[in-house]
């Protein structure tokens, strides 16, 4: 495709940044609960599930306005579990992307409320889009319950906590990161191919595409944390190893996993030819999940 990557990524990462602060500034709430709210939302994230599920509209449909409020409901959920993630209880992280985490900056009282606010917030934005008929929202409610929830990124967080200490199978890794990674990404993907227009057997594809994406997305990760650089990170290199991470690395060995890497991606491209959005920017998009530095 004639463009740039980072072109895209920037423009779009600037129209969805101007979406969440209008959907935060808007909220007539405790001062204390905006500005913590605000600051995990500023903690400079690359927007990349939101960003995700504009492209995957834009593979079916053409005015991407009817899927923003998803995006943004997305984006929130993200930033949720990203604020309790780094709770003393749960990973216990003083800095995130470079700054200090949110209970580390407020306190994890004010941390743990904010997290919660921006998870119900999300689903109260669904259900108040005008632009949405009552079909739209149920199914995407229903699935970002799903994807977010007990069956989705939560059971896959408590997972990857059982993990620690212990080796786990590949099928167990590919397990935990399917739920706690790849299904928001299953959300971005479908939701905004749902709301594009794409036909059952597309968005069956789709789904496939999705569970390959996200462990692309976390082999990547789990490589970065032994080849990255800090200062692009944000955060210290070798931290999975200290805190006993199962990982894809760890697992395979380095070259074991980016050899996996390249097979998640054949699959993914794959999915994505099936889906008939094989020349578009999610093929783009998931050689940049595989290739990120940062």
């Amino acid at each position: 495709m004639e463009y740039s990557i980072k072109e895209y990524l920037d423009n779009q990462k600037l129209l969805i940044d101007n979406l969440l602060h209008d959907c935060i500034d808007r909220l007539t709430i405790p001062e204390q609960l905006k500005q913590s709210m605000i600051y995990s939302v500023n903690a400079g994230g690359k927007r990349l599930r939101p960003i995700l599920l504009l492209a995957s509209f834009n593979v079916y449909g053409k005015d991407n306005s009817i899927a923003m409020p998803a995006a943004a409901s997305l984006e929130f959920v993200h930033t949720y579990s990203l604020i309790h993630d780094d709770l003393p209880a749960m990973d216990d992280d003083d800095y995130r992307r470079g700054q200090l985490t949110n209970h580390k900056a407020f306190d994890e009282a004010t941390a743990i409320l904010a997290g919660d606010a921006l998870l119900t917030y999300s689903f109260e934005i669904i259900a108040n889009d005008h632009q949405l008929n009552h079909e739209q929202k149920t199914i995407l409610l229903q699935l970002l319950s799903q994807t977010s929830g007990p069956k989705g990124m939560v059971a896959g967080q408590i997972l990857d906590m059982k993990a620690e200490d212990h080796p786990v199978t590949l099928e167990a890794l590919e397990q935990i990161h399917a739920l706690k990674t790849g299904e928001l990404l299953r959300f971005a993907v479908y939701a905004g191919a749902y709301l594009g227009g794409a036909t059952e057997k597309e968005l069956q594809s789709l789904t496939e595409f999705a569970y390959y994406l996200g462990l692309i997305f976390q082999v990547q990760d789990d490589i970065l944390d032994i080849t990255g650089d800090e200062n692009k990170l944000g955060k210290p290199v070798g931290s999975d190893e200290i805190n006993q991470k199962s990982t894809f690395p760890k697992l395979l060995g380095l070259e074991g996993a980016i050899e996996k890497k390249q097979w998640y991606i054949e699959k993914a491209k794959r999915s994505l030819a099936n889906a008939n959005a094989a020349d578009s920017v999610l093929m783009d998009l998931t050689i940049y999940f595989s290739e990120r530095d940062h």
